[in-house]
């Protein structure tokens, strides 16, 4: 096994990689930009590094100084998380160009599913079924004749696209020209590449992904279904597994068939494969392969057992699995809610300051992933995802009860958070019946939420000011204490001392 390992990530992602790595006795490094200086994963490694300035381009996607800090340290593998490098094949070759071992598949199966039509053109020939859409390399006078005859509405995607970027929907040919330029603009923005395809848009479909895992000696598995259908903007926010949609011949199915698109790309470590289902005729199409952990993992561990980030290391260090497919037994269900921070009751607009209370929720069948602590800064420079909330039940009822109770635990202070919506999509008919598909947020939007009255608000902001105020005399009298060798005394027991020199002992 590796003796240290750097994480090539920030936020809660990095701190899950770097606790795996202490339960498996590993060294840690993180990298971190001037602006996380004080950040959670930065204060959990055992070495930390900065890597340049605030923006992603200057410091998290500099691939020269993250291979610079692991010689350093000398780190023997990196583990990119999800996001930033995570899924760039110069990365996976710079680090074996470098004798370090890159937590991940190789360079070759990243580039073939990253680009999302050569992806295409390889699972077909593996007999996996594709959404009707178009050839690579056309112009947009030959797009616009196969958007007609396959059919509006279409959607038009950035070929390296990811996260909804270069995404557009056209309903009609006179809407195409221009939807297709701005597809265009966003995705060369993005990605440094204009390259777009089009895909017949199937109405009401639901997003389903399968997990799967893949070693060195040829060995690929599968460990079932997760449900990612309730998005914004093509942007997941809950997932669960399994899926309420999916029955079990399907689930086999739809395994066989990811890992087969793995295979054909000699894909080894984790990855997963996603679909949209038709739930008129029960047909399900490929989407595109993630080269990478997913942020909506934790569900499939839940059900499954499976630390799928351990198995990462596995797997990177040349092992076998300690699985076959035989041994995947789902249990349960779990649910994922993710926590940003954005206004659920401005648009989702993103909230920046300083966390001035965090109280966390607990108790049985619970999980949470953060990068907050009281007293954190929050700045605009990254993703607003700041933890991921993931509960488990002996059924899907179970788990929707114990998200909302999660959800009424958990409180945020100093920061707008979008935990007000999911306690809304947690209350919701549609989603609790299990009748709900990609376009759910589209018929139910989020301005239906109740916006609390300025005198709610006046209150939480009075009852804040109360615990902080109340906090800070408490640490004043406990500290003044401090005297006649009391130095460094329990606070407990300083307590009880007074209670006693009192006369109430």
């Amino acid at each position: 096994m590796f003796r240290k390992i750097l994480v090539a990530n920030r936020g809660e992602i990095a701190v899950r990689v770097l606790r795996a790595c202490e339960e498996r006795g590993i060294a840690t490094v993180a990298v971190f930009s001037e602006v996380d200086r004080s950040a959670l994963h930065v204060r959990y490694a055992q070495e930390a590094y900065c890597i340049g300035p605030a923006p992603s381009r200057d410091s998290y996607l500099r691939i020269d100084r993250i291979i610079d800090v692991a010689r350093k340290a000398g780190a023997d593998a990196i583990h990119p998380g999800y996001g930033f490098l995570s899924e760039n094949a110069e990365f996976s070759a710079a680090c074996a160009d470098a004798g370090i071992t890159f937590i991940g598949p190789g360079p070759e199966a990243i580039e073939k599913m990253g680009d999302k039509i050569t992806a295409r053109e390889t699972v077909a020939r593996a007999g996996v079924p594709l959404v009707p859409g178009s050839k690579p390399g056309l112009r947009d006078e030959e797009l616009l004749a196969r958007a007609e005859e396959i059919g509006f509405p279409v959607m038009i995607k950035a070929s390296a696209g990811g996260g909804g970027k270069g995404m557009r929907v056209a309903e009609s040919p006179e809407s195409f020209p221009s939807l297709l330029a701005a597809a265009r603009r966003e995705a060369a923005s993005a990605f440094g590449n204009d390259e777009v395809y089009i895909e017949k848009l199937i109405p009401n479909a639901r997003h389903i992904e399968i997990q799967i895992l893949a070693d060195s000696h040829g060995n690929t598995i599968h460990l079932g279904e997760r449900e990612c259908s309730i998005q914004r903007r093509h942007q997941k926010l809950i997932e669960e597994a399994p899926s309420v949609a999916v029955e079990e011949t399907l689930r086999q199915e739809m395994g066989r068939v990811a890992v087969a698109a793995a295979e054909s790309v000699n894909y080894v470590n984790a990855g997963t494969v996603e679909f949209l289902f038709d739930t008129r005729d029960n047909k399900y199409y490929f989407l595109e392969m993630n080269t990478r952990l997913q942020v909506e993992h934790p569900v499939t561990e839940m059900v499954t057992g499976v630390d799928i980030v351990k198995e990462q290391f596995n797997i990177a260090a040349g092992r076998r699995m300690r699985f076959n497919q035989n041994d995947i037994v789902r249990k349960g269900w779990s649910i994922e809610c993710r926590i940003t921070a954005e206004d659920p009751f401005n648009n989702f607009m993103p909230s920046t300051g300083t966390v001035v209370y965090l109280q966390e929720p607990t108790g049985p069948g619970v999980r949470v992933e953060s990068s907050l602590y009281r007293g954190m800064e929050l700045s605009l420079y990254y993703d607003p995802m700041v933890a991921k909330l993931v509960v488990w039940g002996d059924t899907r009822a179970e788990a929707i009860l114990r998200m909302r109770r999660a959800l009424n635990e958990y409180r945020i202070g100093g920061i707008k958070t979008s935990i007000p919506f999911h306690q809304e999509i947690m209350d919701s008919t549609e989603f609790i019946w299990g009748t709900f598909d990609t376009g759910f947020l589209a018929r139910r939007p989020v301005g239906r939420i109740n916006r609390p009255s300025n005198d709610h608000e006046r209150i939480v902001a009075a009852a804040a000011a109360m615990i902080a105020h109340e906090e800070g005399r408490k640490a004043v009298h406990i500290g003044a204490g401090r005297d006649n060798g009391a130095q460094g005394l329990n606070p407990w027991k300083q307590a009880g001392r007074q209670r006693a020199v009192r006369g109430r002992w």
